[in-house]
């Protein structure tokens, strides 16, 4: 073969683009079902197109599509480690997410790195190493570069500072992530988990204030939050938000004195069909500590400990 052939060969693929694009759809598809299909049937169909994914890097690609691919499967390592988590198979979900980060450097895929480090962040959060979080945060933060993920970087970094009793770090970390946001494009579909929008920042703002004990700003981002993600008929396009949304509505309820409306609203939360049970429990706590030190003796107060023992699984810790 001469040079000129040499190098066309380079170029050459066993996967026509149609194939490479058509993988792009599906997986832009499969993380936007993360916010409402329960997670032990996505998973299935997750990691089954992450072994497809594996097999293609057999197959003759050039580098552009095996660039992608690599790509496609950084992002399908993201989606089955929050999944694993969901589940509660957290060593799984941080060996998928380290996984994922390894192929976001291979690659330089500024966007997958900084997702890998907010899932750490996200497992420090409700695991209560609120230091671990800062870190993970920060480190996110410096190779984020402008995408989104950087935005709910600073997030967790601020619901770390609120647990920490650092209202003012809090609130400096609020004011740069919103900053951040305003100065992004508006995304082209929301509905990916792993793209932050407007209504995803109230969503943060509000587990900060709630925790902080801002009930009057808290329960007016949880009205909205509710809004946001509830279609003209009732359907909900995000009802783990809104069910986080239900609990600080129900904190709300607990702090002045109506017992009914706290019950009403965190049992609300806790039969949502689609539920991240280690988020749920992190912000349930909130309200358990406020039954606990208001109403002790209640029996609606025990019922609702007995309903979150119940919801809480052998992996996660009520």
């Amino acid at each position: 073969m001469d040079t000129l052939e040499i190098v066309s060969r380079l170029q050459t693929s066993d996967i026509n683009e149609a194939t490479i694009d058509a993988l792009h759809v599906t997986v832009d598809k499969l993380c936007s079902e993360y916010a409402f299909t329960p997670p032990r049937e996505l998973i299935i169909e997750g990691r089954q197109w992450l072994r497809r994914i594996v097999e293609l890097q057999d197959r003759h690609l050039t580098f552009s599509q095996r660039r992608r691919t690599l790509e496609f499967g950084g992002w399908l390592a993201l989606l089955v480690g929050c999944l694993e988590y969901d589940l509660g198979e957290s060593q799984a979900a941080d060996a998928t997410r380290r996984m994922a980060l390894k192929l976001g450097i291979e690659i330089d895929n500024a966007g997958i790195i900084g997702w890998a480090y907010e899932m750490q962040a996200w497992f420090a959060l409700t695991a209560g190493d609120y230091r671990g979080v800062i870190a993970a945060a920060e480190t996110g933060q410096g190779a984020a570069g402008n995408n989104g993920v950087l935005v709910q970087l600073i997030a967790q970094e601020a619901k770390a500072w609120a647990r920490m009793g650092r209202q003012s770090e809090m609130e400096k970390a609020l004011e740069r992530g919103r900053s951040a946001l305003d100065g992004m494009p508006y995304p082209e579909n929301i509905k990916n988990h792993f793209v932050v929008d407007p209504g995803k920042f109230d969503f943060y703002a509000m587990d900060c204030y709630r925790h902080v004990g801002d009930t009057r700003l808290s329960r007016t981002l949880a009205d909205e939050v509710i809004r946001a993600g509830t279609d003209f008929n009732g359907y909900e396009r995000t009802p783990m938000r809104n069910a986080e949304a239900r609990i600080t509505l129900a904190v709300a309820a607990a702090r002045e004195g109506d017992l009914d409306g706290a019950i009403h609203f965190g049992t609300a939360a806790l039969e949502t069909p689609r539920k991240s049970v280690p988020s749920l429990l992190l912000v349930a706590r909130d309200l358990t500590s406020v039954l606990d030190s208001e109403y002790p003796n209640e029996t609606a107060s025990l019922d609702y400990h007995e309903q979150l023992r119940a919801i809480s699984g052998p992996g996660h810790a009520a």
